[in-house]
């Protein structure tokens, strides 16, 4: 598994000893073209790392019809919201192409960030700068979000 991880954006460069604290984390999926991954408004557990393949992110406005907003390909990050502490996907990812992706719980990756700050310093940069590809907002932002969120989540419970 440590040879899938390695070949992960998100992941590469970390050490040995830091990809082994993230080695239980890790799920392997594969999803068929055209096969949901995760609806708007479901429940937000999971991050998605694409491996493999190509999907939709989808948004539903409530007086309208679907949109297509990006396509993802392989190597970008998507279900952002369960690491961020999101009760809610607020989009949907369909897969266009059979589909590899890494999935990890959110909790779980907020955990390790919190209890080993190197690899939470590292991953909260890529994760920024993955998602803010997507938005016209600047990394940043997203960074500041990311961070103000897997910290004081954990500080309310």
């Amino acid at each position: 598994m440590l040879d899938t991880i390695r070949r992960i954006p998100l992941f590469q460069d970390l050490s040995d000893e830091q990809l082994e604290r993230i080695e239980p984390l890790v799920d392997v999926f594969t999803y068929p073209a055209n096969q949901p991954i995760f609806e708007q408004d479901e429940q937000a557990d999971y991050l998605y790392l694409l491996m493999r393949g190509t999907a939709a992110l989808e948004y539903t406005p409530y007086d309208g019809t679907r949109i297509t907003l990006t396509r993802l390909h392989a190597g970008d990050a998507f279900g952002w919201s369960s690491v961020v502490g999101g009760r809610v996907y607020t989009s949907s990812i369909h897969s266009e192409t059979e589909v590899e992706v890494v999935r990890i719980r959110g909790n779980a990756l907020r955990k390790v960030c919190r209890e080993n700050p190197e690899i939470g310093c590292i991953l909260l940069d890529r994760l920024a700068e993955s998602v803010s590809g997507r938005w016209k907002n600047s990394r940043e932002q997203v960074h500041a979000i990311l961070d103000r969120n897997i910290n004081n989540r954990e500080k309310a419970k």
